[in-house]
């Protein structure tokens, strides 16, 4: 028996983001699918995935948000139709206007436009349209293409970003090779993402805002500060804030999303993305107040990323790193399995199969007083055993009933 395969859902940021161009609040779409808020904001933020019913009758419906989206977007698109010429007095133009949008009209000195057609018996033939010649197709990119493209386009930019988030350069380099050797890893999954970019960036930020990176011994170590001095204020604000507000602050002002996709990548409200940009905004412009222009704020935060030397391994060699490390953990997880497997065998093997209570070893007891002889009867204890030998020995005699 097969089961049927699970109906294909979008990514969870796409979710988020087909709710939102539908102006719809969490709430509102728990009702349609008839689930709580708790779920949908489970399922957008990608730790659950829904299961059965409520999945199909969820892909449903994004599948008709999706397509209300795509009819807006193509209606937005579309050219103003042209509006007739309005005359002051009479209204609407009449006359040579609305005849030459009518029909081609002839030029008095040269005769008939090239797209009319020529008068019967003229002799003259009427010239063939150019064939547009065709687009020449570009060959499809193998994988490893594709990823070295992304890598090249996007792993200095993010270099710089994930500086602003650490202050640390080692740090934010190897947080982008390591986002990238994941998504090298899961790269038909990061194909597919309709920001690909935001999907790596996202890896980048979670590996450099990790906390286990302070128990690490390269990263105990300060690193030097900026030349520059009010680039090392800067710094040093931007790191005294929480790593959350430090993430929404340089995804909104640095990076340049919208409050919608900061809350996104964020994995957090659109209020919540709010009120951390605002507190880390107050915080910057406390102790820089020429900063508290957000335009400001985006090019110093700029300048700052741009000041350092900050540099990026070579695509090929972050493939090949990703791919060493995937062998790695494959063989140690291969040989802890052949390991465990080989034990358990050896235990079964060796175990007893039933239960013998172990032996305890003799031990000399000492302190117990010495048995003693009994010695000769007193008078009272000749008299007891003489009166008890004079007795019936087998006791009274038995009792019946009789009638009288």
């Amino acid at each position: 028996m097969t089961r049927s395969p699970a109906t294909p859902l979008p990514p969870p940021k796409a979710r988020r983001r087909l709710r939102e161009a539908a102006a719809l609040t969490q709430t509102q779409l728990a009702t349609r699918v008839n689930v709580t808020r708790a779920t949908i904001r489970a399922w957008e933020s990608g730790r659950t995935a829904p299961r059965g019913r409520k999945r199909e009758a969820y892909a449903r419906l994004l599948t008709t948000l999706a397509e209300e989206d795509a009819a807006r977007r193509t209606r937005s698109a579309l050219p103003p139709e042209p509006t007739p010429v309005l005359d002051p007095v009479s209204g609407p133009a009449s006359g040579p206007a609305s005849d030459t949008a009518s029909g081609p009209v002839s030029d008095p000195v040269s005769g008939p436009e090239k797209g009319s057609e020529p008068e019967p018996g003229s002799g003259s033939e009427p010239e063939p349209e150019p064939v547009p010649e065709p687009a020449p197709e570009h060959p499809a990119l193998t994988p490893a293409q594709a990823f070295d493209a992304l890598y090249e386009f996007s792993a200095p930019a993010l270099v710089r970003q994930a500086y602003l988030l650490t202050g640390r350069r080692e740090l934010a380099r190897e947080s982008v090779e390591r986002a990238f050797q994941t998504a090298w890893e899961r790269w038909p999954e990061v194909a597919r993402d309709r920001d690909p970019v935001g999907w790596v960036r996202a890896t980048a930020y979670e590996f450099a805002l990790s906390p286990w990176q302070r128990f690490r011994p390269r990263h105990r170590q300060p690193e030097p500060p900026p030349a520059d001095p009010g680039d090392r204020t800067l710094l040093n604000t931007l790191l005294r804030l929480g790593p959350q507000h430090r993430r929404t602050l340089v995804l909104y002002d640095g990076v340049g999303l919208d409050l919608p996709e900061t809350a996104a990548e964020t994995e957090a409200s659109t209020p919540a993305a709010a009120n951390r940009l605002l507190h880390a905004r107050e915080t910057v412009a406390g102790r820089l107040p020429a900063l508290a222009d957000s335009r400001v704020l985006h090019q110093r935060l700029t300048e700052l990323a741009s000041a350092e030397r900050l540099w990026a391994a070579k695509p090929t060699g972050v493939r090949k790193g990703g791919e060493r490390r995937a062998r790695f953990r494959t063989r140690a997880a291969i040989a802890f399995t052949v390991a465990l497997i080989g034990a358990t065998a050896l235990t079964v093997r060796t175990a007893p199969t039933h239960y013998e209570p172990p032996v305890s070893p003799g031990v000399a007891v000492r302190g117990v007083p010495p048995r003693v002889a009994p010695g000769s009867l007193s008078e009272a204890e000749r008299e007891l055993r003489q009166k008890l030998r004079d007795r019936l020995q087998d006791g009274p005699e038995r009792l019946e009933p009789r009638l009288e």
